[in-house]
């Protein structure tokens, strides 16, 4: 209140350094300061995220079903009736939108971390990747970052790689939800998807699995560096059939930004978590990051920790149209080794100390 006297008492003396001093003091005051706007708008981006991650398919479900018994039943049929003719659409890579994948509200999402993309080695575009993301963390908040938006210019520094990250099949059976998540390149993980873009799309596509999925998540907890790969050989053989490289990715900080009750094996919670893994496809969390106002209480709003991306060095591989389980083992061991060698080789750059081991299960 008196810095806006201030600033009408300097006009009524009408001199001009008076009225400058007044303008200064009235754009010091804490409700416009740009930096606090700045830090607000980047909460408000990532929020939206979770947000949409967690409940608008089922909100956008709920909101659809109620339309039909209302007097708005037409919109409802119209887009059941899109639904319908729509439904495979995101099996052939979805219909991405440059202008989704560059809204500002992106930028304002990656400097809230920060994130940020490092490439290590130049990607072909005469050949088709496969690039295991890892570690999963809570949501994979790296992962959609930087390949299902521009916000870490990953088209400028893989210049003609289209990358598509792949999520939960469930995603895009929700209204509105299957819409948002194609309009980023983002797709199902599936057989038929990977085989259509692997072999139906051209080349110059990298598809971004997140490797250890459910069964990673619910180790993810600050200070651990961990990843569920030992047994998981699926990727390698869908590279083998399609002879597409295979790209080890890591990235620093994906398990600093939530915090996470963790169920001991045999517990009554691992044991739900494990049952909603093997039928629903994904392991219910419970997590928490800090609240939407302050750092100092709970919420889902993720904490502010830097998530660095590492891109390795592709591997170069055969294409062989029906491999057997010895090459598909060998080309494991080969990803496995090439996956430590890039967290070795990184790992000190991003504060973590030269004894720290990549945990491999």
């Amino acid at each position: 209140m008196k810095t806006l006297i201030a600033a009408y008492s300097g006009v009524l003396r009408g001199t001009g350094s008076s009225i400058l001093s007044a303008l200064q003091d009235l754009f010091s005051v804490t409700w416009l300061n740009r930096s606090k706007v700045e830090k607000q708008l980047q909460v408000i981006s990532v929020l939206q995220w979770v947000l949409s991650f967690l409940v608008l398919g089922v909100a956008c479900s709920v909101i659809l079903m109620y339309t039909f018994c209302t007097d708005c039943w037409l919109i409802a049929v119209l887009y059941f009736t899109w639904l319908v003719f729509d439904w495979n659409t995101p099996k052939k890579g979805g219909r991405r939108s440059q202008w989704v994948r560059n809204w500002a509200v992106w930028r304002y999402f990656r400097d809230y971390f920060p994130i940020q993309l490092v490439k290590t080695h130049n990607l072909l575009t005469t050949r088709n990747y496969i690039f295991g993301y890892h570690p999963h963390g809570i949501m994979g908040l790296g992962a959609f970052c930087n390949f299902s938006t521009e916000a870490t210019e990953v088209s400028k520094k893989f210049p003609g790689i289209r990358p598509y990250l792949a999520t939960l099949a469930g995603n895009f059976r929700m209204p509105v939800l299957r819409e948002y998540l194609m309009s980023g390149g983002i797709c199902p993980v599936n057989r038929d998807t990977i085989d259509y873009l692997l072999s139906k799309n051209g080349s110059g596509n990298a598809i971004i699995i997140v490797v250890g999925g459910a069964a990673e998540s619910l180790s993810s907890r600050p200070g651990k560096n961990a990843v569920t790969l030992r047994n998981r050989k699926g990727f390698v053989k869908l590279a083998l059939r399609h002879g597409a490289d295979l790209v080890p990715t890591y990235s620093f900080g994906e398990n600093e930004v939530y915090k996470q009750v963790i169920f001991e094996e045999g517990s009554w919670g691992r044991w739900v978590q494990k049952k909603f893994q093997k039928y629903i496809g994904f392991a219910p969390c419970i997590f928490h990051g800090r609240g939407l106002f302050s750092s100092d209480t709970w919420g889902l709003v993720p904490y502010s920790k830097p998530i660095t991306t590492v891109v390795g060095e592709p591997i170069t591989i055969p294409k062989l149209e029906h491999p057997t389980q010895q090459d598909i083992d060998l080309y494991h061991a080969m990803y496995m080794e090439a996956l430590v060698k890039l967290f070795d080789r990184h790992k000190t750059k991003f504060g973590l100390p030269e004894t720290e081991v990549l945990e491999v299960n």
